[in-house]
Formats: C-alpha cells, sequence, structure tokens
C-alpha cells in the first residue's frame, strides 16, 4: 500500500508540476498575444478558450500558494481512494460459493479439508472461516470467539486509511475558504493604501478569494463522492462477514452433532 500510495502521490505532484509550467508558458503567451492585438485597430477577436484551458487559466489566478495545497489535497485523497477501491475490490468474496464449499469440504473431509478450502480462497470472510475452523478442537465457544475477534480485525483493515479521505475532504473547503479571507484582507489592504473605492483595486483581490473557494469545494465533492462509495463498499462486506459467521457456526454445529 506504501509503494503505490508513494507511486500515485509522485505522479500526481509530477503531473501538476508538468501542468503549472504548460499553463504559464500559455498564459504568458496568451498575455503577449493580447498585447500585441490591442496595439492593432484591425486585430481580430480572441479565439474563446476551452474548458481545459478556462480551468487552467482560472487555477493560476488564484494563486500558487493555496491553490497549491487544495490540489495537493486532492492527489493525496484520490491516491488513498483508489488504493481502497482496488483493496476492497479485491476483498470481496462470492460468499455463498465459499460457504458451500466449506461445507462440501466438511461433510466428506473434515475440519482440515475445509481449512484447506479457506486457505485457498482470498478475502476477510476466507481469512475468519479459517480462524474459526482452526479453534473446532478447543470447542465451539472458544470457535466462535476466535470468529468474532478476527472478523474485528478484518474490519480494522478495511477501514485503514479511509479517515484521512475525510480530512482532506474537510480540510480543502477550509483552504479555499481561508484563501478567501486572505484575497478580502489583501483587497481592503488596496483601499486603505490608495483612500479610493475604485473597482480596479480590489477586484483581483476578490477574484482570488472567490476562485480559491471554488477550488476548494470541488475538490472536497470529488473526494465526497469517493469516499461515500468506499463507506458502502465496505458495510456490504461487513454484512457478508457477519452473515457467513452465523452460518460458519451453524455448520460447526451440524457437524458436531
Amino acid at each position: 500500500m506504501k509503494r503505490l500510495f508513494s507511486i500515485l502521490a509522485i505522479t500526481g505532484l509530477m503531473a501538476f508540476g508538468t501542468v503549472n509550467a504548460t499553463t504559464i508558458a500559455n498564459a504568458n503567451t496568451a498575455i503577449t498575444t493580447v498585447a500585441t492585438s490591442t496595439t492593432q485597430d484591425d486585430a481580430a477577436p480572441a479565439e474563446e478558450l476551452g474548458f481545459h484551458q478556462k480551468l487552467k487559466k482560472r487555477f493560476i489566478e488564484g494563486g500558487a500558494d493555496f491553490m497549491g495545497i487544495v490540489l495537493l489535497c486532492l492527489i493525496l485523497g484520490l491516491a488513498i481512494a483508489i488504493e481502497r477501491i482496488i483493496f476492497l475490490n479485491l476483498s470481496t468474496t462470492n460468499t455463498s460459493k465459499l460457504t458451500q464449499n466449506v461445507e462440501d469440504a466438511l461433510s466428506s473431509g473434515g475440519v482440515e479439508a475445509a481449512k484447506e478450502v479457506c486457505r485457498n480462497t482470498k478475502g476477510p470472510i476466507a481469512s475468519i472461516f479459517y480462524q474459526g475452523l482452526d479453534r473446532t478442537d478447543e470447542g465451539l465457544e472458544a470457535a466462535e470467539k476466535a470468529v468474532v475477534a478476527y472478523g474485528g480485525v478484518q474490519m480494522g483493515q478495511l477501514e485503514k486509511n479511509v479517515s484521512w479521505i475525510s480530512l482532506f475532504i474537510a480540510l480543502a473547503p477550509m483552504l479555499g475558504f481561508m484563501g478567501t479571507v486572505i484575497g478580502m484582507i489583501q483587497a481592503f489592504d488596496k483601499i486603505e493604501a490608495a483612500g479610493d473605492m475604485n473597482p480596479s483595486l480590489v477586484a483581483g483581490g476578490i477574484k482570488v478569494a472567490l476562485l480559491t473557494t471554488v477550488f476548494g469545494l470541488i475538490v472536497a465533492i470529488i473526494l465526497q463522492i469517493f469516499y461515500n462509495y468506499i463507506i458502502a463498499k465496505i458495510d456490504a462486506i461487513v454484512n457478508d462477514m457477519e452473515d457467513a459467521s452465523i452460518t460458519l457456526m451453524d455448520l460447526l454445529i451440524r457437524q458436531k452433532k
């Protein structure tokens, strides 16, 4: 997980650096073009920018300080979310098929055959089954305690690092609002220094304030969608774990009779 997290984070940072360099160059070129065109009376109107170009332009206008931190929150949050989604998909097991295979193994080969089935099956449910079957020699009560205890361990593995996504969801708009406050302070500083309420003096600061808020909210919305999907996936796996644990204990009780 650490290796995947590092690769995704570094890739995102490299992509951010590349986008920054490209967008700055594009912005400088655009400024030069506009300045040249304004000196010509018969200059043609500027072409309308596409969505991607507009997004990059707005990102640069928002300022590198807070916009870069907000983008970092998005990159890290997505890296964790992608890692969790991959892990949860790999942890999903066909519970009905596993239960049937364990039941058949118990009937034909006993506990050892059932344990072999669990060893050859991936996922938290198979691991819980194995721990319960491994304690059957100590009695049904010991097997039940093992299933419950190891179920808690597997639940912790499923929820690992999810809290970091919720942190980035809360942090991104907060950083945006901080940029808003700083932009407004800068606008009022310019008014105070000029002693005049000329709109052109404060337009830049207010623009930066609004852009940081918008990008912070966009990052929070994107991460919230991934977060809700991950939570729903975890709940589904946990429900399967609980149902499968009850089924396993019923199988062990019938096998003991």
